[in-house]
């Protein structure tokens, strides 16, 4: 199998360095959406029936327990109760503006290894065929067989490498891209049901 890579000439070099890179991001990924999505399962409720027994500190300290955008975007919300339904709003989305680029994190990094993967492999396969044909040009029709072998393996080894590569990112980048489209309208429901949870608490006690 060592060899079989080897045999892809240099630029196997960066498609090794894009598989690596690529497979951290990837497991990374999964862990961090995971993780989110287990603690967030159960938030909201949570935290509407602490709200109800009017235990704002204690709805906060939920939002403590568990790591997640939604749990922050409910913290903010709890800590501007006392505002106007516009500035709790207000307050809420300019921390979900702050919770996007971490649910983006690395993304725009897997669709670039994603494209580039494919990439270097169509440059393989140009420079090993460069190569075949160089053979080919000095020592006639014949020419070396070993030296013919190894050019044509270069350009299939760094086609099939960028393809291995790219095709898992561009699954995964797209199953990432779904999962953040997902989450940011969790998010906007829940701060929805947040503010409105939190105004008809404010009306009562004004009562």
């Amino acid at each position: 199998m060592i060899s079989i890579l080897v045999s892809g000439g240099p630029v196997m070099i960066p498609i090794a360095l894009c598989a690596v890179i690529a497979t951290i991001i990837i497991f990374e990924r999964i862990g961090f959406y995971g993780a989110i999505k287990k603690g967030e399962k159960d938030l909201l409720p949570r935290i509407r029936a602490s709200i109800d027994k009017g235990h704002y500190d204690e709805a906060a300290a939920i939002c403590d327990t568990v790591e997640g955008p939604v749990s922050r975007l409910m913290k903010t919300g709890i800590a501007y109760r006392e505002y106007s339904e516009a500035s709790i709003k207000e307050a809420v989305m300019n921390q979900a503006n702050r919770e996007i680029p971490r649910l983006e994190r690395y993304l725009s990094t897997l669709g670039t290894i994603a494209n580039i993967s494919t990439l270097l492999g169509l440059l393989g396969t140009v420079t090993g065929n460069i190569q075949a044909f160089g053979v080919l040009g000095d020592m006639g029709t014949m020419g070396n067989p070993a030296v013919l072998a190894g050019a044509i393996a270069q350009a299939l080894v760094t086609t099939a490498s960028g393809l291995i590569v790219s095709i898992p990112a561009i699954i995964f980048y797209n199953y990432f891209i779904a999962e953040v489209n997902r989450m940011v309208t969790q998010m906007e429901a829940s701060v929805s049901d947040l503010v409105l949870l939190l105004v008809a608490e404010k009306k009562k006690h004004e009562v």
